[in-house]
C-alpha cells in the first residue's frame, strides 16, 4: 500500500476525518486531502512533505519512519541539498607561500619619495620670489621686455549645471495584499482576512493561524503577508501595526517575483509588539512587499499567533 493510502486507512481506523486531523495537526485540509492520495505538490518540498507524513502518522496513530523511508527511497528529489552541502567549500584552500622581499616594489618607492623631495624644494624656492616678479623672469629671458598690451576682458563666469530631481519619500499603497507561505500565496494562513491586515483598525485585524509552538510547530518556516506595489518601487522604510503581545520575529522583504526564494530579507525586528518600524540599511527597489513571521508571539490562550491590523510602507516611485 502506498504512503497516502496507509495514512488514509490509518485514519479510518481511529475513526477520524480530515478536519479532525486538520485540527490536530494545523495542516489544511486540501494537503492532507492531497498526500492520502499521494499527491504532494502543496506541501512546498520535500521537507515539508516529511514533517507532514510525520505529523499525520502521529496524529492517526501509525509509525511514521517506515512512511518516511518509503518517502526518501521512492519521491524525494535526487539534487536536494542537504546542510554538508551548503557548507562545504567550492574550492580547496590554499596553503600561502611566503616570497623574499620585492626589490622591484622597493626601488619604484625609493625613487618617488626622491622625486617627491626634489619637486618640493623648488617649489619652496620658488615661494622666496615676488609674484610678480617671478612671473616675469619666468615668461621672458634677461634683458627682453614684452610689448605693451591691452588689458585681456575678463572670461565670462560658467553658468551652473543643473542639479537631477530627488524624488520625494511618500506613502506608497499596494494595489493588493495576500497571506503567504513558504509555498506562496496558496499556502498562507486565513486568506479571507488579508485585506484587513492594511485596515488600520485593532479591532479586526489579520491573524495567523494558531500553533502549539513558536516555531509553526516544526511543519513551516514562516508565515507573512504578500503586499503588491503594481510596479517595480523604491522603499526607504515600512510600518507594521502588531498585537500588543511581544514575542513576534519578522522580517521585511523585497523583490521582483512573489515566491520566497526571490524576496530577500533588507530588515527585521526581533521579541516585537505593537508597532513595529522597519528601515532597510538602504533604499531598495522590487515591486512585491513581503512581511515575514519567523517565530510567532503568544496569543493569551496558550497558543502563538500573529496579528497585524496596519502596514504602511514609504519610498518613492
Amino acid at each position: 500500500m502506498s504512503i497516502g493510502g496507509t495514512l488514509a486507512q490509518a485514519r479510518r481506523d481511529a475513526g477520524l476525518s480530515v478536519a479532525q486531523v486538520s485540527e490536530r495537526t494545523r495542516i489544511r485540509e486540501a494537503i492532507i486531502r492531497g498526500i492520502e492520495q499521494d499527491d504532494y505538490s502543496g506541501c512546498g518540498g520535500d521537507f515539508y512533505a516529511r514533517g507532514h507524513i510525520r505529523s499525520i502518522a502521529q496524529a492517526v496513530g501509525t509509525d511514521p519512519a517506515p512512511l518516511i523511508s518509503e518517502y526518501d527511497a521512492t519521491l524525494r528529489a535526487p539534487h536536494e541539498m542537504t546542510a554538508a552541502d551548503a557548507l562545504r567549500p567550492n574550492m580547496p584552500i590554499r596553503a600561502v607561500s611566503r616570497h623574499g622581499p620585492n626589490w622591484t616594489a622597493i626601488l619604484a618607492v625609493v625613487l618617488l619619495a626622491g622625486l617627491g623631495f626634489l619637486g618640493y624644494r623648488v617649489v619652496s624656492g620658488l615661494r622666496h620670489v615676488p609674484a610678480a616678479t617671478a612671473g616675469f623672469r619666468l615668461a621672458h629671458p634677461a634683458g627682453k621686455h614684452p610689448a605693451r598690451h591691452p588689458a585681456a576682458a575678463p572670461s565670462p563666469t560658467p553658468s551652473p549645471s543643473p542639479t537631477a530631481t530627488v524624488p520625494p519619500v511618500v506613502v506608497l499603497n499596494p494595489v493588493s495584499v495576500a497571506a503567504f507561505g513558504p509555498g506562496g500565496t496558496a499556502q498562507g494562513d486565513n486568506p479571507g482576512l488579508a485585506s484587513l491586515a492594511i485596515s488600520g483598525n485593532p479591532a479586526t485585524p489579520w491573524s495567523s493561524d494558531w500553533y502549539g509552538t513558536p516555531q509553526f510547530n516544526g511543519l513551516q518556516s514562516g508565515t507573512g503577508l504578500l503586499l503588491d506595489m503594481g510596479q517595480p518601487v523604491v522603499i526607504t522604510s515600512a510600518r507594521v501595526t502588531l498585537g500588543s503581545i511581544p514575542g513576534a520575529d519578522l522580517e521585511l522583504c523585497v523583490g521582483d517575483v512573489p515566491a520566497l526564494a526571490d524576496l530577500p530579507a533588507v530588515a527585521s525586528a526581533a521579541n516585537a509588539g505593537g508597532v513595529v518600524r522597519l528601515h532597510p540599511a538602504r533604499p531598495v527597489r522590487g515591486r512585491y512587499v513581503l512581511i515575514w513571521f519567523t517565530l510567532l508571539p503568544p496569543n493569551g490562550a496558550g497558543n502563538y499567533q500573529a496579528y497585524v491590523s496596519g502596514i504602511r510602507v514609504k519610498g518613492q516611485v
